[in-house]
């Protein structure tokens, strides 16, 4: 019987999906898959089953069973992790790992863009934040959660939208065709749309930010005043780092890019890896976990 040796799991769980991969010693792909949301705003437990639901897919992928578990070493880059309380109360969860690393999803995918070396990147997803690596500290802007921070984000767009629809409805503004397809998700009931918001978590609104991209990009006066707020506020984000690498990550990237001012879109670099792979390098021990580092001069500028 063949003796499986020892491989890595990489966890990026995000406020939208969680993605596990699963790679040998020599950094071969074994098995990767998705789940559902990870941050830990819907609830650790939650959070957790996300984490081993798309692990054992992974791990079903790669041939692995569940005594196959003791021999990986995971890095778990998960959103919200910062939330007081959480990063402790998961380290006493049971899990069935040789090892397991705990880290910020934004710090994860810091270190997949710029393969754990020093740089800088902005998230733009469901949530927004921005995280810099310089000699070992990790520093941190905004992201401190939806809907106090997390401007520019996916789930910060959907609120407004929603916000724009029902002063549409009292015919308070313009009915435009964005705001008519979404008071349409609520069969055009304002209160309806109070309803759904009294039980609507971040990815819910964050599900309204690709009709509000579409809508933008075919020149709907409302979406596109959206979507330049929203890129103004990632584009303060980005111009907050005097960076060799910087980069913009995370779902909304691609869709948003082309709205930030030409020398921001001329400072950024395509990130080599994503947070997944950024995880996976602290589950092989190639880096030390960063300290963490933050500025509250509000002008500052951080050099990475």
């Amino acid at each position: 019987m063949e003796t499986k040796g020892i491989t890595y799991l990489g966890i990026d769980g995000g406020g939208t999906r969680c993605r596990a991969r699963i790679e040998d010693e020599d950094g071969r792909l074994l098995g990767e898959a998705s789940s559902g949301p990870a941050a830990t705003r819907i609830g650790l437990e939650k959070a957790w089953r996300s984490i081993m639901e798309a692990t054992e897919a992974a791990a079903a992928k790669a041939g692995h069973t569940a005594v196959d578990f003791a021999r990986i070493h995971a890095g778990i880059g998960l959103a919200g992790l910062d939330r007081r309380g959480a990063e402790a109360a998961l380290k006493k969860m049971a899990h069935p790992f040789a090892s397991v690393t705990f880290i910020s999803d934004g710090l994860a995918a810091c270190l997949g863009a710029h393969s754990g070396a020093d740089g800088a990147i902005v998230v733009a997803g469901t949530g927004s934040v921005g995280v810099g690596l310089i000699d070992g500290r990790e520093i941190r802007l905004a992201g401190y959660g939806f809907p106090v921070s997390d401007e520019g984000s996916g789930a910060d767009i959907g609120l407004q939208v929603v916000r724009l629809a029902l002063r549409a409805a009292d015919r308070r503004s313009e009915l435009t065709p964005l705001l008519s397809e979404v008071l349409g998700a609520f069969d055009h009931d304002p209160y309806q749309a109070v309803a759904w918001s009294e039980e609507a978590r971040a990815t819910d609104y964050a599900a309204f930010a690709p009709i509000v991209m579409r809508h933008a990009d075919q020149g709907d006066p409302v979406g596109r005043r959206i979507v330049e707020r929203a890129a103004d506020a990632i584009g303060d984000l980005l111009d907050l780092f005097i960076a060799r690498r910087l980069s913009l990550v995370g779902g909304l990237a691609e869709a948003i890019t082309p709205w930030l001012t030409p020398d921001l879109r001329a400072r950024l670099r395509r990130p080599d890896a994503d947070a997944a792979a950024g995880a996976l390098l602290l589950a092989r021990g190639r880096l030390d976990l960063p300290k963490r580092a933050i500025d509250h001069e509000p002008a500052s500028k951080h050099r990475v």
